[in-house]
């Protein structure tokens, strides 16, 4: 169970939210600015809350009571962002493997699962610029699977491509997270593929989670609603 309770602020106004996930996946979902993003990166450790805490499985991974503050490498959060930011100068198997720390019979099983998982082991020696929009994002998701997170952060994955690619990714998403059993978080601005791949919600404006039923909020009636 992930728990976040914070305060930030920010330019325009301060984030104020508090929410709880368990295993499963939670979008976050709202217009551009309204602190999304934001909420990813105080999960991840990339940046501190002004207040708050964020506890996972009883761990605590930031108070501002305390002032406690994990660094990112010690979370073991996994944070796939937008443009998927794979290295060129590497082919997917290097992409894969970089910043596992060991490499040994339990990473191999691991790294070979996710290749048949993700139905990419014709790809492992081709470089990034040979791979299409969708294979990037596989590639993507399994070097922040080989890490074996308890936490998988996504940011916008699948905004860059085609409406097929993207159909055929969001139920992707959705058997690797079962699987995986651990919260995901999903930034989104589409309301298709927040309904597709949520089974929890946060609605954000302007930094502060929308509580009293709004128009948009219509379609997420047989939804649980976080807030």
């Amino acid at each position: 169970m992930l728990q976040v309770t914070m305060k930030k602020r920010l330019a325009d106004f301060t984030l104020d939210i508090k929410f709880t996930v368990e295993n499963n996946i939670l979008v976050l979902f709202g217009h551009s600015g309204a602190g999304k993003t934001t909420i990813l990166r105080a999960i991840a450790g990339l940046l501190r809350p002004d207040e708050g805490t964020i506890i996972h499985n009883e761990r605590i991974l930031f108070s501002s009571t305390d002032r406690t503050f994990v660094p990112p490498q010690f979370r073991r959060v996994g944070y796939m962002f937008q443009e998927f930011a794979l290295f060129p100068h590497m082919n997917v198997r290097e992409n894969i493997w970089y910043g596992v720390k060991q490499h040994d019979s339990k990473s191999q099983e691991l790294y070979e699962r996710l290749l048949g998982l993700l139905r990419i082991e014709h790809l492992t020696t081709r470089f990034i610029d040979r791979l299409s929009g969708g294979e990037k994002q596989r590639v993507a998701l399994a070097r922040a699977l080989m890490a074996e997170p308890a936490i998988l952060l996504l940011d916008e994955p699948l905004s860059a491509l085609d409406s097929d690619t993207r159909l055929e990714l969001q139920a992707e998403l959705k058997k690797i997270q079962r699987i995986w059993n651990i919260p995901f978080v999903l930034v989104t601005h589409d309301l298709s593929e927040a309904k597709a791949l949520g089974d929890q919600f946060l609605f954000l404006e302007k930094g502060r989670q929308i509580v009293s039923p709004a128009l948009r909020l219509n379609e997420f009636l047989q939804c649980q609603s976080i807030g």
